[in-house]
């Protein structure tokens, strides 16, 4: 593909650069930006190159400006960037830049920067592959050697919901390069979090995706669950794990968790198919599960602790303690904002239009969860394939965090970048994404307004397709 041999041009424009001078590395907070990250970190300490490393919320015109009047010469942006081209030339001309990255990128063609990205080559960000994929690609083009960070780049894609009953696109060609170099295999189980290490009913109990309902975040409900399907939650006085069902209990466990969810039959699909487990990891170890894994560095980067999943890529047993303990604490705060949604269903707050539902969250959920209560929501089968949900959350600051999605893995013909910067010049503020997940960064005082916009358009589209 002419996309994997673009990157034989960018390891030899980097291989120009002055390795005697530290490289800053810059990327987001999320899970794919997290495992970007660590596979450059590795990649260069197997090289012997000095490096910073910055891990963003969001890049914006005034973190581009600090960058400037830094010393470093070298700048590499990770899942992170493709939306600020000219901007990243205007304020950092004269520094060697890279952008790595798989956003839908702005309309314009750099002139100095070295910009590698999906789209450029008709390939779907969204789809194909993530930013931790395109780091691997140029890690791979520097040192073949670098083929065992393969599953970073798969953890990468699962976190940024690239994993849909297996791959696409590249995403497909690294997860045999992870399998065929024995750091990852593949099973047909439940998917749930936590199945690898954790009790049966405390799996239950912590399932966000599927969010079951009157069961997640209630363990109570989650025993009373087991037991009104006749499975024993305890065998000689020992707590049971999924691993020590049999297949006729496993096959209860799906039908009844379908039924609790939907209160009808429903294709099992979404909640059995592949599971991804990393070879060499303890059974017990929440490293064990590739979704786990991801949970967890979404869970470092959005509590402020991206260093935390930085290490435990590269396999740092100490602070893998400190981010598994931090995992707690997010997958609790996980539940409490999916209680606060259920409970304000059909009120000002969750408003279910045609097409779309809008959550205005406001300081009821955390703003560095909204995107991820709006990807649960949107995978819960709640509401049809292609519907939009958007979610708005105050900051500890002034601003207002905006999170959309599309419903199911849907082909929809709406484009959620489009969307946001469409009500972004209206609004004010910064954001950006792809064509199934955006975000954006608004002035508080303007998040009705972006609400209200958001109906409008999506109310005008719906009445488009009717027609």
């Amino acid at each position: 593909m002419d996309f994997i041999e673009a990157f034989r041009g960018v390891a030899e424009k980097f291989s120009h650069l002055d390795r005697t001078k530290p490289i800053k590395i810059v990327s987001n907070h999320d899970c794919d930006g997290i495992a970007a990250a660590a596979i450059l970190v590795s990649a260069f300490s197997k090289e012997g190159i000095k490096f910073s490393l910055s891990i963003l919320r969001q890049l914006t015109n005034e973190v581009l400006n600090t960058f400037k009047i830094e010393q470093y010469e070298t700048i590499i942006f990770v899942d992170i960037g493709s939306n600020l081209l000219s901007s990243i030339e205007k304020t950092l001309k004269g520094k060697n830049i890279f952008i790595l990255d798989h956003h839908k990128p702005e309309d314009y063609k750099p002139i100095f920067a070295v910009h590698i990205n999906p789209y450029i080559f008709n390939l779907d960000g969204a789809k194909d592959i993530s930013a931790a994929g395109v780091c691997y690609l140029f890690a791979k083009a520097i040192n073949e050697e670098n083929k065992d960070l393969a599953h970073l780049a798969i953890i990468g894609a699962i976190g940024d919901n690239q994993e849909k009953n297996g791959f696409y696109g590249v995403n497909s060609l690294i997860m045999n390069e992870a399998s065929e170099f024995a750091k990852l295999e593949v099973k047909e189980s439940l998917r749930m979090f936590g199945m690898q290490t954790k009790p049966l009913y405390k799996v239950l109990e912590y399932s966000t995706n599927p969010y079951i309902p009157n069961v997640t975040g209630n363990e109570k409900g989650a025993i009373k669950f087991l037991e009104d399907i006749n499975i024993k939650v305890k065998d000689k006085g020992k707590h049971r794990r999924l691993s020590d069902l049999t297949e006729d209990e496993m096959r209860r466990l799906i039908t009844a968790i379908i039924l609790k969810r939907m209160g009808s039959e429903e294709n099992p699909g979404d909640i059995f198919g592949p599971i991804y487990l990393i070879k060499g990891e303890n059974d017990e170890s929440p490293t064990r599960d590739v979704r786990e894994f991801s949970t967890l560095l979404n869970c470092c980067g959005r509590l402020g602790k991206p260093s935390l999943g930085i290490a435990t890529c590269l396999g740092d047993a100490t602070f893998k303690i400190k981010a598994v303990n931090l995992l707690n604490q997010y997958r609790r705060d996980i539940i409490q904002s999916l209680e606060w949604f259920y409970n304000h269903r059909g009120t000002d707050k969750v408003k279910e239009g045609k097409g779309y539902v809008l959550i205005n969250a406001e300081d009821s959920v955390r703003d560095t969860l909204i995107g991820t209560l709006t990807s649960i929501v949107s995978k819960s089968n709640l509401y049809d394939d292609g519907t939009v949900i958007v979610g708005v959350a105050h900051t500890l600051g002034e601003e207002s965090k905006v999170s959309t999605r599309i419903a199911g893995f849907s082909d929809s013909h709406i484009n959620l970048n489009e969307l946001v910067k469409k009500i972004l010049k209206t609004t004010g503020g910064e954001g950006g994404g792809h064509r199934l997940a955006a975000g954006a960064t608004i002035p508080q005082e303007k998040e009705e307004e972006f609400l209200k916009l958001a109906a409008q358009v999506l109310n005008k589209q719906v009445a488009e397709e009717i027609k």
